[in-house]
């Protein structure tokens, strides 16, 4: 079935055609005549004198041409005329042409319709009807001369000639003067529906976005324009000035009435509010004026904007938050908590008596768990460490996340400082005491603290900070949980780090390490029955350094691995030249923490033992209770392979770490080392006789074999023989010895 043609809007012209057709020039024609009572008498009376009236046609002609230049506005119009492309004498001449057709005395359709279309030419050149009046007034002047002078018009016919000449006159003014409004009006009428089209489509762009638009008349304090979305979002009458204003939250609209009063006062103001619209959940809005004044700087209007940034908000606080708090633990970052140092110390100042407390957390064992089970082990672990740490502090205090496993925290306002800062101390180490868990796994840490005080220590937030962190290093080193910042102790371990962590690279290599030997006795037979190695560091400035001053660099240097497989190489092969009874001599090696546990320890143990071509059973592996109670699990794995190779596992320093009991009868434990600290008071204090007594019952017990380091003299020797200790070594024995000296101390025990 065909489509059927579709109705064709009609153009403006064919509005305007439209329009004219319902007055055409012959009723408005014949509207004039009756109005001005013009006959066919008048019309025969200005045919009979046409030529006579015409006559003067030139001299009218150069008048009205003066007219129309002397005044500047008519001026203006004809030279825009020229400048457009029109010739202004034809121009001229057609006006005196058409005011001479007048003569004729013609009011038909034809003469009417041409009178029209100079109207409405009159209107698109921009020449007023007023201007029309004066040209017909100087017309009629000349004309009225010529009626009353010239000879050739009757005297009788005068009169009537004047009044048929002012009637034409006047028919042609109105009738040009009508087609002028008329084309006006039209004009206006094209230009409304050319505005209601847009105001339509501006309505409807209006509606789609997602900013609220209003204006307010000032005068009358009313809204004069609201867009739709701004009737759809108040859902009823719009209150002036603004609409919803108790929709704004309590607390903003105290700041939304000032606003008001300084755009008022002509200052164009933005701001942001929250609001509740229909009760609904609050969101963030902003608030937008802007005033539209007068000359004289009268706000006459307000423009006013508003749009939902609830997102934005979100997102900008969420940005904030990031800038301010640290992303893995939620803490606050290093830059917060600077903040809130500043902060205490400048309140402090300000209340005599007041201190302020800065203390620094490392965790030692977190670089061996982020190593070994990857950085999502190791983030948890630090959200577990900053949950625990919360519980401890107070709501005043402030917790951050410093970087990496480095923790700090300000205790401002303080009375009895170290007190409080101890007690502080005290409940992060217990609180850090229980192990972690990670993927059913439990893994111990430890930390080490360093402690700065306001104003003992200095009395800038950067200087304190600083302060904290020397005695954080300066605890890690000496096993400390804690220590106060100490200025000269602090200088001397920065410039030890700092000195050694730039000249270890390279001892290896330059074979500065060596070896010392320390025997150990068999109390029963007296006879030697190992011994222990231990690492020293022949400085080239320093002398003979301890282990104790550089291990620690060595393991935050990454250097502890090829450290250790030296140690094994080297104690291994020194220990094949010391036979006793025909056999080698069994070796102990003292293995760190981060040694321990990383991967290929045991590898590295066995490729050892192959290069020097010993078995297992010449070699006993050292341990620290703290060492192996970071991660129990994993542990226990390396201590079986370990046992399986025929090495012997001794617990050092045993009864000073964790002294979790549990541990003993699940791993393959051979040897118990009591440590040099319960030996020293052994004889004036009972308790640590006692506690001796009871690890050389729990080692036996456990089918272990007991020995106590740091022997000094024999009647320490002796006791330790009626408790049933199974071997010693200390000075008692003998110093460690380098290995030469070794040989000779062997052949002459």
């Amino acid at each position: 079935m065909p489509t059927p043609p579709k109705k064709r809007g009609r153009s403006k012209e064919e509005k305007r055609s439209g329009a004219r057709k319902k007055s055409s020039p012959s009723i408005v024609g014949k509207e004039f005549n009756y109005v001005l009572q013009l006959t066919e008498a008048d019309t025969r009376l200005l045919k009979r004198y046409q030529d006579v009236l015409a006559q003067g046609a030139a001299g009218f002609a150069e008048t009205s041409y003066n007219y129309l230049f002397d005044n500047p506005d008519i001026a203006d119009v004809m030279y825009a005329y020229e400048r457009d492309g029109g010739n202004i004498g034809e121009l001229v001449r057609g006006m005196l042409k058409h005011k001479l057709s007048l003569l004729k005395g013609d009011t038909g359709e034809k003469a009417t319709s041409h009178s029209e279309q100079i109207g409405r030419a009159h209107f698109r050149l921009g020449v007023k009807p007023v201007w029309t009046l004066g040209a017909y007034r100087l017309f009629m002047d000349h004309l009225q001369k010529l009626v009353a002078t010239d000879p050739q018009i009757a005297e009788q016919d005068r009169d009537a000639l004047e009044a048929a000449l002012i009637k034409m006159i006047l028919r042609d003014q109105g009738v040009m003067t009508e087609a002028y409004w008329r084309a006006a009006v039209e004009q206006l009428k094209d230009q409304r529906d050319e505005l209601g089209v847009e105001q339509n489509l501006a309505g409807e762009i209006l509606s789609h976005i997602p900013q609220l638009l209003w204006t307010v008349d000032i005068e009358s304090n009313r809204i004069t324009y609201a867009s739709p979305g701004t009737r759809d979002f108040c859902s009823g009458e719009l209150d002036a000035p603004i609409p919803c204003f108790y929709h704004v939250h309590g607390a903003e609209r105290e700041r939304v009435l000032t606003a008001w009063q300084q755009v008022i006062d002509g200052q164009s103001v933005q701001l942001e509010v929250r609001l509740a619209p229909d009760d609904s959940t609050e969101r963030w809005f902003r608030m937008a004026f802007y005033p539209a004044a007068n000359r004289r700087g009268r706000v006459l209007r307000v423009h006013c904007l508003m749009e939902d940034i609830t997102d934005m908000h979100s997102e900008r606080e969420r940005l904030e938050q990031l800038s301010t708090q640290d992303e893995v633990t939620g803490l606050a970052n290093r830059t917060l908590w600077y903040d809130r140092l500043a902060l205490a110390l400048a309140v402090a100042r300000r209340n005599p008596g007041a201190a302020v407390a800065v203390m620094v957390l490392d965790i030692n064992q977190f670089k061996m768990y982020n190593d070994s089970l990857g950085h999502e082990a190791g983030d948890e672990l630090l959200r577990q460490v900053a949950q625990r740490l919360q519980k401890v502090v107070r709501d005043t205090d402030t917790l951050a996340r410093l970087g990496g496993d480095e923790f700090g925290i300000v205790l401002p306002l303080l009375q009895d400082a170290e007190r409080a800062v101890e007690r502080v101390a005290s409940e992060v180490m217990n609180a850090l005491s229980a192990p972690f868990t990670y993927r059913q796994r439990e893994l111990c840490l430890s930390s080490a603290i360093g402690i700065s005080l306001y104003p003992q220590h200095g009395d800038e937030a950067g200087t304190l900070a600083s302060h904290a962190d020397s005695a954080m290093y300066r605890a890690k080193w000496n096993a400390a949980p804690y220590l106060f910042y100490e200025s000269e102790a602090a200088v001397s371990s920065a410039s030890e780090h700092l000195k050694f962590s730039g000249q270890l690279h390279g001892a290896l290599e330059r074979e500065e390490f060596e070896l010392y030997y320390q025997p150990k006795i068999d109390l029963d037979s007296g006879r030697i029955c190992g011994a222990e190695a231990l690492l020293r560091w022949q400085h080239p400035q320093q002398g003979l350094v301890l282990p104790g001053h550089f291990i620690p660099v060595a393991e935050q240097l990454g250097m502890i691995s090829p450290i250790t497989d030296w140690v094994l190489d080297t104690a291994l092969e020194q220990s094949k030249h010391w036979p006793v009874d025909g056999s080698p001599m069994p070796i102990s090696i003292n293995v760190s923490a981060r040694s321990f546990q990383s991967p290929g320890l045991v590898a590295r143990i066995k490729q050892s033992l192959q290069k020097a071509g010993l078995e297992g059973n010449c070699l006993e592996v050292e341990i620290t209770e703290g060492t192996l109670m970071t991660d129990l699990d994993a542990g226990a794995g390396i201590l079986q392979k370990l046992s399986e190779l025929g090495v012997s596992i001794a617990i050092d320093d045993f009864g000073t770490g964790y002294s979790s009991l549990s541990y003993l009868k699940r791993l393959p434990i051979d040897v118990l080392k009591i440590d040099q600290s319960f030996l020293e008071n052994m004889a004036g204090n009972p308790r640590d006789a006692a506690i001796v007594l009871s690890i050389i019952e729990l080692g036996h017990n456990l089918d272990c074999k007991v020995i106590a380091e740091g022997v000094e003299d024999e009647a320490v020797r002796l006791r330790l023989k009626e408790m049933g200790c199974d071997f010693v070594q200390g000075f008692h024995i003998s110093r460690p010895l380098p290995d030469a000296s070794f040989r000779e101390w062997l052949s002459r025990a």
